[in-house]
């Protein structure tokens, strides 16, 4: 018997709709933290010491920058997803790009976006 190169179209189906709910619940995730960023609410400190209003502010500032940060890797989650899905229909997920085996299903289900077995992963580490 010839080892499998590639996923059958069912289970590339199976990881299809993982996918996409995953992909569903990063974009709501990333639309919310994008929806945080871009209101300017200030919490009404105006009329409070100016101390306050300048710790306040710098706390503010860097949650805002953590916030950011948590954005732009929910952006590059949702990217990975979404390149999965055209993966799937190329027909060409599931495939280690190191060495062109099959990564176990159970890495995808988990990592449903991952290009590289966990084998792989850890050589190119080293």
């Amino acid at each position: 018997m010839t080892e499998k190169t590639r996923y059958s179209d069912e289970e590339l189906q199976e990881f299809r709709e993982i996918i996409n709910e995953k992909l569903s619940v990063a974009r709501q995730s990333l639309n919310a933290m994008l929806r945080q960023l871009s209101n300017n609410d200030d919490n009404g400190v105006d009329d409070t010491s100016p101390t306050y209003k300048a710790l306040e502010e710098g706390s503010t500032a860097q949650s805002r920058e953590e916030m950011a940060q948590m954005a732009s890797r929910q952006q590059k989650f949702v990217a990975g997803l979404e390149a999965a899905l055209v993966r799937i229909e190329n027909k060409t997920y599931g495939i280690d790009r190191m060495t062109g085996e099959l990564i176990p299903k159970e890495r995808l289900r988990v990592v449903p976006h991952a290009t590289l077995s966990v084998a792989s992963k850890n050589a190119r580490k080293k």
